[in-house]
């Protein structure tokens, strides 16, 4: 049969088939643009901040290699310069120590007739000095006793307690990698290089022991993290991969890292921020739904369908994330021309814009001006978005993008009505980033307890971060209290918002 013969002699039928035809290219094409983009292309939306500093490091970098050059041949700008740098330059903090050096003159007489100077004030100039990381040996020497009367009676004060008993490293050591595995990136192996250029010969295995016994240790610390995290009334949810090392089959398999986190912050509420992950080796609904049993409340998250299982077994309500519904759209418009998702974009936007102007506001205040400007703008962008569906071809991506935000309408309009709730999910995401560079880095995993005590510790680094603080000062503290016998029964002091930044620091470093 020849092609002529196969085609129907009905026009309309043909039409139709051309015009399905059609369709169906132009959504491969769309396809293989987003493989192209995803493949040689950058990732998100805008340049992160730390890729564009990445940048102007190299760019700062030469306009001081060229001010050096103008200094050493122009004394007259090379004063200039000084003085301006004085002026800019601020103060150091006031809590680091001083090392002081007198450059006095050699001589005290007057040069002019001979009689004795007399001091009339002086002129002190501060500058930044780093002490590179020195390892250091803590003796702890503990005198025996014995009575000259009673044979038997020897009298010693007891051995400290120790997180390894009988081993090398200090509880600051320990938090130090700790810190510089999770926090810093650094894998064991990396940081058993820098030990060694130090003279200091520790096996990647030894710290592997460190950090798993520390990550046992602060378990219960994680658990009550996220036992308070669900006592609030409104929560963020994702997750991303985790690669874990399945020995069995001598390759990697795909585990999730789930992220819960609180951050009221931007309508001025009154609970610390925190972040918990929890290590599960799949992405079934079942495992939000058992991490956050007993959570009643908002919870705010992208469109993965197992939330909503969650909320249908659970008294929880999903908020959706517009930056989910605008990167679709994005990644249409940043492949080529496209009017109807670039005016999506556009639409999209003036939210973005009063979403700025309101952060920092309170709840009520928030909602008043959502309901004032905002609601408008979504009123106007339901009927717009159905009308363009009406017209396209159902088969396109941008179909899709469409139908992904109309079917989350009520979860998306929701911030709407609540000024507690956020018009993103970014919070949580943002707490996702520092999980994507430790799995970059160290690639995987190697068990399913490794991926626990990744989550375990991260968990707590991150909620430091969140509330400005030092992560190694914290960890520190909170071993040392666990092993020295902390209660359990007040574990909400060792939890990130309540440690005390001012507590004098201790001679465990």
């Amino acid at each position: 049969m020849t092609t002529a013969e196969a085609l129907p002699d009905d026009p309309g039928t043909l039409k139709a088939m051309l015009i399905a035809e059609r369709a169906q290219n132009d959504r491969l094409r769309q396809i293989i643009k987003e493989l192209q983009r995803h493949r040689f292309g950058r990732r998100a939306e805008t340049l992160s901040e730390d890729q564009m500093l990445l940048g102007l490091e190299d760019v700062e970098q030469d306009a001081a290699g060229h001010e050096a050059k103008i200094d050493a041949a122009n004394a007259a700008e090379r004063a200039s310069r000084s003085a301006k740098r004085r002026l800019n330059r601020g103060s150091l903090p006031a809590h680091l120590p001083r090392v002081e050096t007198v450059i006095d003159v050699d001589d005290h007489t007057c040069p002019c007739c001979g009689n004795a100077l007399h001091r009339i004030g002086e002129d002190t100039g501060e500058r930044l000095d780093i002490v590179p990381a020195q390892f250091r040996v803590l003796v702890v020497r503990r005198p025996k006793y014995a009575c000259r009367a009673c044979e038997n009676v020897v009298v010693q004060a007891p051995a400290p307690a120790r997180l390894i008993e009988g081993g090398l490293p200090t509880e600051a050591t320990v938090a130090q990698v700790l810190v510089s595995k999770y926090a810093d990136h650094l894998p064991l192996y990396r940081q058993a290089q820098i030990y060694t250029r130090q003279g200091i010969e520790l096996d990647r295995s030894t710290l592997a022991d460190w950090v798993g016994r520390a990550g046992f240790l602060l378990r219960p610390v994680h658990e009550r993290l996220l036992t308070v995290l669900k006592a609030s009334a409104k929560l963020f949810a994702d997750e991303t991969t985790a690669p874990v090392l399945d020995p069995g089959r001598g390759r990697t398999k795909t585990g999730q890292l789930w992220a819960y986190a609180r951050d009221d912050r931007p309508w001025g509420g009154s609970d610390p921020p925190g972040v918990a992950y929890v290590y599960a080796p799949d992405r079934k609904a079942t495992q939000p739904i058992t991490h956050l049993s007993g959570f009643t409340g908002i919870l705010q998250v992208d469109g993965y369908a197992g939330y909503r299982a969650l909320a249908k077994r659970n008294d929880v309500q999903l908020a959706f994330c517009w930056s989910h519904v605008r990167r679709r759209f994005y990644e249409l418009a940043a492949a080529g021309p496209a009017p109807i998702a670039t005016e999506a974009l556009e639409r999209i936007a003036k939210l973005y814009a009063v979403e700025k102007d309101i952060r920092g506001r309170n709840a009520d205040e928030r909602r008043a001006v959502r309901q004032d400007r905002s609601r408008p703008i979504i009123d106007g962008l339901e009927p717009w978005l159905r009308a363009k569906l009406a017209v396209i071809s159902q088969k396109t991506k941008l179909a899709e993008a469409i139908r992904y935000a109309l079917s989350r309408w009520n979860g998306l309009t929701y911030f709407l009505d609540d000024g507690r709730i956020e018009i993103d999910s970014n919070v949580v995401e943002r707490s996702i980033r520092p999980i994507a560079l430790n799995r970059k880095n160290a690639l995987f995993a190697g068990s399913d307890g490794g991926a626990e005590h990744w989550a375990v510790v991260a968990s707590l680094i991150e909620s430091c971060k969140l509330n400005a603080i030092d992560p190694q000062a914290y960890l520190t503290d909170v071993i040392t209290k666990i092993v020295n016998g902390h209660p359990n029964s007040r574990i909400d002091e060792l939890l990130p918002w309540a440690y005390n930044v001012n507590q004098p620091l201790k001679n465990v470093a």
